[in-house]
């Protein structure tokens, strides 16, 4: 599973670990990505999303029709 959220588009961030003495190593922040399956009423079948934690929370606020077209705006495939 890729760390992309396909409807707000979060992706991994690339950083820095620091140690006590200061050296650095690369690092990699990832998203948290959770697949969740929703009910699509209009097309009658479930679709299965790849979302971020914070992308549940819009779902959950604007509605999976709403969230679908989001992501088709987009040019995603669901």
């Amino acid at each position: 599973m890729s760390a992309h959220c396909q409807l707000t588009g979060a992706q991994p961030g690339f950083g820095n670990r620091i140690s006590h003495s200061h050296r650095r190593t690369s690092r990699r922040f990832d998203p948290n990505i959770q697949r969740k399956r929703y009910w699509l009423a209009g097309e009658g079948r479930y679709v299965r999303l790849t979302l971020s934690a914070r992308a549940i929370r819009t779902v959950d606020a604007i509605g999976v029709e709403a969230a679908v077209a989001r992501i088709r705006a987009r040019g995603g495939k669901v």
